[in-house]
């Protein structure tokens, strides 16, 4: 198990549902406190971040409908960024954009530019499949394949053609996800056997198997008790030594704990998603710029 790296007594962030299920605050809850000097999991930020992803007046349509509308920001490497927002505003179309997942949609289309290392990834020259392998994908409902917990981490690297040692590679990956000790004497049976948590760091030792650069996580802690959202919160903080990571959440707590930047969007008249703003996660949640975000993290809407 992975040590926790925050102190909840310092850090004074209230990590109760207080609103419900999804995680988001009601117009009589306080506003998610944080000591700025003491970040839950940020750090100092290093003067040489680079850029992994950078999104430029990207646009992101279903048919004649725009649902994200002319967004522009970059993601850092080996950090965790949080998009925050109301429901329809854009963030999981826009995750799902990064990985090309939404080309499976009929009458889907993107506009603008989105980088990865700075290689367009909706260029002529780019492999979707390519490009699925280098950005890894972990969803809102823990999803193991119907077979061995063996086979769900083995599945990526045999289907590419993975020529190392498979047994390894599996190891590698489920304790890298924080989850070897607790199946390493039952790889035999089904990963659908496991609890919700144990299924949620299933997925993402499957995700890490297949060596991505990038990890997708859309709201994966959602369907999870607290106890399995801190331990996947805490994997996370563990990760971008190595990956980085991209997370969607309702949860203006986890947002708070988890992340070292937040991008805040919201939807206009029309329903399209556009970004607010985009801080360090501490700024967000005490000093916003845009009265919007204000309102947002404050409870007023959302």
């Amino acid at each position: 198990m992975i040590a926790p790296v925050r102190d909840p007594a310092a850090a004074e962030i209230d990590t109760s549902d207080q609103a419900g299920g999804d995680g988001r605050l009601d117009a009589a809850t306080p506003r998610v406190r944080i000591d700025p000097t003491l970040t839950t999991n940020a750090g100092p930020r290093p003067a040489d971040r680079r850029t992994a992803l950078s999104l430029q007046h990207v646009s992101c349509f279903y048919g004649s409908f725009r649902a994200v509308n002319d967004i522009s920001l970059d993601v850092a490497a080996n950090e965790i960024t949080a998009l925050i927002g109301p429901s329809g505003c854009g963030k999981s179309t826009l995750l799902r954009t990064i990985n090309r997942m939404n080309d499976l949609v009929p009458g889907y289309r993107t506009e603008g530019h989105l980088l990865f290392e700075g290689e367009d990834l909706y260029g002529p020259r780019a492999d979707p499949v390519a490009i699925r392998r280098r950005v890894g994908m972990v969803f809102q409902k823990p999803n193991p394949f119907p077979k061995s917990i063996f086979d769900n981490v083995a599945f990526g690297p045999r289907i590419n053609g993975y020529k190392g040692d498979v047994a390894e590679l599996v190891e590698q990956s489920l304790r890298r996800a924080a989850l070897w000790n607790e199946v390493k004497d039952k790889m035999k049976e089904s990963g659908m056997s496991l609890s919700g948590g144990q299924q949620q760091r299933l997925c993402i030792a499957r995700a890490i198997a297949t060596a991505p650069e990038v990890i997708l996580m859309d709201e994966p802690c959602s369907a999870l008790d607290p106890r399995a959202t801190l331990q996947i919160e805490d994997l996370m903080a563990e990760l971008k030594r190595d990956y980085t990571i991209v997370i969607v959440t309702h949860n203006m707590q986890q947002a708070a704990r988890a992340s070292d930047v937040t991008a805040f969007m919201t939807m206009g008249d029309d329903r399209g998603g556009f970004l607010v703003e985009m801080a360090p996660t501490v700024e967000i949640f005490t000093n916003p710029k845009d009265r919007l975000t204000e309102d947002y993290v404050s409870g007023r809407f959302g």
